[in-house]
């Protein structure tokens, strides 16, 4: 095993969750092998919102300028009403100084920006890999992976997604993940003129246009799905015309050029908080493993980055001060749990608002009440 000063971690799942581990505890001075089930390390080809909190996590990575080249800055907020009408301009407070205060960016952009920084750092990627068996020992974790091999951790960090393997071995009784009865559909355009902010439009069906680049935006789109349908890949294009039939008439008009199937990304919307402990021994969790968010404030990328940056923190103050990395886990879980949950229930109850199964939600008040909760430092 390493010495307390330096750890030797396994980091398993290689999103952005995983790979912004990576970075963190890289730069902190510890050795780390990222392991990926995808043996393509395959991102969809739609957009995200990063917003201000995100901006300056990505400058405490070190990653900053890569990631601002890599995205559309923008300032602003619009609210619309159903009926197309603009109530409200809400100005996002920029986090560090002269950069914007929200950007837009390709995921396939996002993920070789990390993971570009991760491997130049120095971390180990291995693809089509997945943990079979985790032995916790006194000190660190004995892992067998599915390729037969096998290797000794100081610490492993579960950061595989919202059906995360890693949760399921060491804390089985833990929540999982539920279905809200809602669901989002993602598509690419060329960026409208004029675009210079998000544009977010409320209804039963929520729509969103956020800028991407120069000349792309995507459209996202929160459709009640109560049955939780499954739809084949030929006829989605047409499916999502469909489903923004009601909307505004800047929606509808725009929607018209929704003609790839294969350009359509739809994915039933799930949510889940872990209330109890985030680790188990020496194996902890980040993300969407332990505080996965419906998209409705922009911010499951934004938590599981923070995330990663304060796990970094406390492993590096646990092991400066001879501290176990059980005590870091702790203190990494108490620094993250009310801004996690917070996130979880606000965009659950802009979901269930818009569904029918909860009160309506203001998207002016609990969009400036979640850029003031997320300013505050992590």
């Amino acid at each position: 095993m390493a010495e307390a000063a330096s750890l030797n971690i396994l980091v398993v799942g290689g999103g952005i969750g995983g790979l912004s581990a990576a970075i963190a505890l890289l730069r902190a001075g510890h050795a780390v092998t990222v392991i990926e089930k995808d043996p393509a390390w395959s991102v969809y080809g739609v957009g995200i919102i990063q917003q201000s909190n995100v901006v300056r996590a990505m400058d405490q990575l070190g990653v900053l300028d890569a990631f601002l080249d890599a995205a559309c800055g923008f300032d602003a907020v619009e609210i619309y009403i159903p009926d197309g009408t603009r109530v409200a301009r809400i100005p996002t407070p920029a986090l560090v100084e002269g950069k914007p205060s929200n950007v837009g960016i390709g995921r396939r952009a996002l993920q070789k920006v990390l993971a570009d920084s991760a491997r130049e750092l120095g971390a180990h990627v291995r693809l089509g890999l997945t943990v079979v068996t985790l032995d916790q020992e006194e000190h660190g974790v004995h892992v067998r992976f599915s390729d037969g091999g096998e290797g000794d951790y100081d610490v492993v960090v579960g950061s595989d997604g919202v059906y995360s393997q890693t949760r399921l071995m060491v804390l089985p009784d833990a929540e999982s993940p539920e279905f809200t009865g809602q669901s989002v559909w993602r598509y690419n355009f060329p960026r409208a003129e004029g675009l210079d902010a998000l544009h977010v439009y409320n209804g039963p069906t929520g729509v969103g246009l956020v800028p991407m680049s120069a000349d792309t935006m995507y459209m996202y789109a929160t459709t009640p799905e109560p049955e939780n349908p499954r739809y084949a890949v030929e006829g989605l294009a047409a499916r999502m015309r469909e489903k923004l039939a009601g909307t505004a008439p800047a929606i509808r008009e725009l929607a018209q050029a929704i003609t790839d199937d294969e350009g359509v990304v739809y994915r039933p919307l799930e949510g889940m908080m872990v209330h109890g402990p985030w680790h188990k021994g020496r194996v902890v969790l980040l993300g969407d493993a332990v505080h996965a968010t419906t998209p409705h404030l922009g911010q499951g990328a934004g938590m599981a980055i923070e995330d990663a940056i304060v796990l970094g923190e406390e492993l590096s103050a646990a092991a400066a001060s001879g501290a176990a990395p059980e005590q870091a886990f702790e203190a990494y879980r108490t620094r993250r749990y009310e801004r996690c949950r917070y996130i979880v229930e606000a965009s659950l109850a802009i979901c269930h608002g818009q569904i029918g199964k909860g009160p309506p939600v203001d998207n002016h008040k609990a969009t400036a009440e979640m850029f003031a909760v997320v300013s505050q430092p992590i």
